[in-house]
């Protein structure tokens, strides 16, 4: 088959060896054609869709697809399919876990502390006085969550359908989670139905002292909403990794805010050498005229 690699973002040396390694039999392009069975895109160029009459299947390198749902090219007629790679969602744990454990043991206060060379000290809390609470309750926010309970926190999780996972209290009322959860992680996709889900009501339901880590898309956060909160010492602190406009710009309040500790989009990365396999899996799907996995529902979008 002939497969097309088009991302204006993702460097394509670091993922061309590895696909030429794993499809010998196929041929990778790098600028669409008409004969292109199989599109790989994260970020493609304008009018990249427009251009491949055969398509099979569009396989993004990414789990966030909103942007691409955008676009008014993206074939409604192909199987669309979002990335699901262990490394992503290993490293998604990892960044999670840092951030709560910050929080929890106060060592954001610390480096301000340290900053001001003031010695003080804050309350020590146990790990099972803490509940955190997940906001998507997908691929990485089930496995972040699942990593959260050895440690002894207390995890709930909302969801817009039931679930039902081991050791967690999942609810689709919003408004029971936010209200038992010190610290709110949300990993949602971004939906009109979840843009600004992170707003003032959502701040005020959460208890006294908690933290907010978006680690999602900028717009499920109403920036100005999140200043408040914060100024008011009703949330200690927040977590952002993801902004509406990106690189954030310099003037925005966020950079020099004391209970802010922004990241660049880097909580998850995709990682070729474990996300390599679920797209061969998929292209050997395509081949033998199965479904692929992992399939976007465009009515929902994701």
């Amino acid at each position: 088959m002939n497969l097309l690699f088009a991302s204006q973002i993702e460097p394509a040396e670091r993922w061309l060896p590895l696909l030429e390694r794993a499809l010998p039999q196929d041929r990778i392009h790098l600028e669409p054609r008409a004969d292109i069975d199989v599109a790989l895109v994260a970020g493609p160029p304008k009018g990249t869709f427009g251009k491949l009459p055969r398509l099979k299947l569009v396989q993004s390198l990414w789990m966030g697809v909103e942007k691409l749902l955008e676009d008014p090219e993206l074939p409604r007629s192909v199987p669309f399919a979002r990335m699901v790679d262990p490394g992503m969602v290993a490293a998604m744990s990892e960044t999670v876990l840092a951030h709560v454990l910050d929080w929890h043991r106060h060592f954001w206060a610390y480096r301000l502390w340290q900053r001001d060379k003031k010695w003080k000290r804050r309350r020590q809390f146990m790990a099972q006085d803490r509940t955190i609470g997940f906001l998507g309750l997908g691929e990485l926010g089930t496995d972040a969550a699942g990593k959260l309970l050895p440690l002894g926190f207390k995890v709930c999780g909302w969801s817009r359908r039931p679930k039902s996972i081991a050791g967690l209290h999942c609810s689709t009322d919003l408004a029971e989670i936010l209200g038992m959860s010190d610290a709110i992680v949300c990993l949602l996709p971004l939906t009109e139905q979840t843009r600004g889900v992170l707003n003032a009501a959502a701040f005020a339901r959460m208890p006294a002292g908690g933290c907010v880590i978006n680690l999602a898309r900028g717009g499920h956060l109403v920036v100005p909403d999140l200043i408040a909160a914060l100024d008011s010492r009703h949330l200690a602190h927040a977590y952002l990794d993801v902004f509406d406009s990106e690189p954030l710009p310099a003037d925005s309040p966020l950079w020099m805010h004391p209970g802010v500790t922004v990241t660049p989009h880097i909580a998850a990365l995709t990682e070729p050498r474990t996300a390599v396999p679920s797209i061969v899996e998929n292209i050997e799907r395509v081949r033998r005229g199965e479904t692929p996995l992992h399939l976007v529902d465009f009515a929902a979008g994701y």
